[in-house]
């Protein structure tokens, strides 16, 4: 299942979710947080669901079908995080996968400052994993991320928040190489990756943390479906789609 915001584009959120789930052969269910106006071009605007309907979709599913996993991506609001993180607790799913979306590829804000606080007390610490960029895992930890140091400490930081694990994302890093820091009580392991070279790389957050989730209802361990899941969305940031006048998406349905 996917709690996250629908992107007209198709190159992330609910959509890119729905095309991971699919591609990886797990039934895919969604909540819908809020409806964006955006192409590769960038985000114009965007209209929140009521908490409300954002809580009861969860219930809804959780209650008549029930989810093998979960993930969270554009939650908007502080109202939103709190429905979703009272829905999650109440309804006790598991395998939560939580992508903290800040800002959309563009720059474009998605998460109201005051929710930042609320996604921190609420929603991380029911988290199996956490998988924020350097940028989120700064906003996360309360210091500037940007060094393989940085990470480490943001990780630990993180950590203390209650999740089981966290991912800290280190693309937007120097340097040739696209390495992933993951993280949980036994230790930290370095998750080296490459670094493709291609301007189209829309979505690729939400395909890596929707691999993840579907990695982990197949009934992988966390740590296996952490690195299938960065190296589905190596792939599928190769197979990018050069497609609009911007930043076009990662192609998970690459396969």
């Amino acid at each position: 299942m996917t709690i996250a915001g629908s992107d007209s584009g198709g190159g992330a959120g609910i959509q890119a979710d729905l095309k991971t789930f699919s591609a990886l052969g797990v039934y895919g269910m969604s909540a819908i947080t809020a409806v964006t106006v955006q192409n590769t071009k960038g985000v114009t605007g965007y209209e929140e669901l009521s908490p409300e309907a954002v809580g009861d979709q969860i219930r809804a599913v959780v209650g008549d079908i029930g989810a093998g996993a979960a993930k969270t991506g554009m939650l908007a609001s502080a109202a939103i995080v709190d429905a979703v993180a009272d829905a999650v607790a109440e309804t006790g799913l598991g395998n939560l996968v939580v992508d903290p979306v800040f800002v959309s590829k563009h720059g474009h804000p998605l998460l109201q400052e005051d929710a930042v606080a609320a996604l921190r007390d609420r929603l991380v610490p029911l988290a199996t994993i956490v998988t924020p960029n350097l940028h989120e895992a700064g906003g996360l930890a309360g210091f500037r991320v940007a060094s393989r140091e940085d990470m480490e400490r943001a990780a630990a930081a993180i950590l203390n928040l209650g999740p089981r694990a966290v991912l800290v994302k280190g693309g937007h890093l120097e340097g040739e190489a696209a390495p992933d820091l993951y993280a949980e009580d036994g230790g930290m392991e370095w998750l080296e990756g490459e670094r493709v070279d291609t301007p189209h790389t829309h979505g690729t957050g939400c395909v890596l943390s929707a691999a993840i989730t579907a990695f982990l209802a197949r009934g992988e361990e966390l740590l296996e479906a952490t690195r299938r899941g960065k190296a589905f969305v190596t792939e599928a940031i190769r197979h990018s789609l050069a497609i609009g006048q911007g930043v076009g998406p990662a192609n998970p349905l690459w396969q």
